[in-house]
């Protein structure tokens, strides 16, 4: 029997797809279309074809800085998703305690990108911030602006301070989701808190940490106002990443062409890793499906 969908919802979306089709889709047209070519001026273009992707691949400082750029990801994941699943297990579930943690830990959430680097700033300086008086007073020479390892090490600390909220929040959520029921045949079988939490916790956090890693890997990959405004990209190199270099040569040098480029390669770049992670992860949860229905 064939069944017959009614599909005049699809109006309903229309003006979404108008909306998303102008803001987003005719802008990355623009964007293709000065790829392909040598801009000097409004009235000035050669067509160039492909050289300017060339050209961008096989830049060096390109190169280095997609390599700090994973290596930044891939820290402050590491570093978030096991600390916020820790926190969201902590977490007060009921009473007024609850409340008061919930506020406490979105607070870091709230504050704008260029506000965190310009609070870090003064938290890391050696005469007024407290951590870096406290590290100097330690006997530590502290310093962002000379020493690369302080400078990356500390903008890892500050992304994590400011965005494992975001993960605590999600697994906080997913962990509410949970029925009584599954805690109440774990207390029956004497289940230990890893086994509750192996078996009965982290398989219902899979899809709220799906979106979390994704969220998280993207907005980590295009972070540019808080190592910018602490550290201006330096000491050196050392923590300028993709998203500071293409402004720099799509505004600084207005080199329009090869900064057309550079965004294109960028954005297949998270669009490749962002598909590899969902990928990854969904087979995970797919595997550990089938594990539960051949124990049961």
């Amino acid at each position: 029997m064939n069944k017959v969908y009614n599909n005049r919802a699809w109006w309903l979306i229309l003006p979404m797809l108008a909306l998303v089709a102008f803001s987003a889709v005719i802008p990355l047209m623009t964007v293709v279309n000065y790829s392909v070519q040598d801009v000097f001026d409004a009235n000035t273009r050669f067509f160039t074809g492909t050289e300017w992707f060339k050209e961008m691949l096989n830049d060096p400082a390109l190169q280095a800085a997609v390599l700090r750029q994973f290596a930044f990801s891939l820290t402050v994941l590491a570093i978030e998703v096991p600390l916020g699943i820790g926190i969201a297990l902590i977490m007060p579930k009921k009473g007024w305690q609850a409340s008061a943690v919930l506020i406490l830990v979105t607070m870091p959430l709230l504050i704008p990108w260029n506000v965190v680097g310009s609070i870090w700033q003064i938290f890391t300086r050696g005469d007024i911030g407290l951590m870096g008086w406290s590290l100097r007073e330690l006997g530590y020479g502290y310093n962002i602006t000379a020493s690369p390892v302080d400078a990356w090490a500390t903008i890892v600390l500050m992304d994590v301070w400011h965005w494992t909220p975001l993960i605590a929040l999600l697994c906080y959520s997913g962990l509410r989701s949970i029925p009584d029921a599954y805690y109440q045949a774990a207390r029956i079988d004497r289940a230990s808190k890893w086994a509750v939490f192996r078996f009965i916790q982290l398989p219902k956090l899979t899809n709220v940490l799906v979106i979390g890693v994704l969220l998280r890997f993207m907005h980590s990959f295009m972070i540019y106002a808080e190592p910018f405004v602490l550290t201006g990209g330096g000491p050196g190199s050392s923590t300028t990443f993709l998203s500071q270099s293409l402004t720099t040569m799509a505004i600084g040098q207005q080199d329009l062409g090869p900064s057309a480029a550079f965004s294109l390669i960028y954005f297949l770049i998270i669009l490749l890793v962002t598909w590899v992670f969902y990928t990854a992860i969904m087979n995970m949860q797919k595997d550990s499906h089938q594990q539960e229905a051949r124990d049961e």
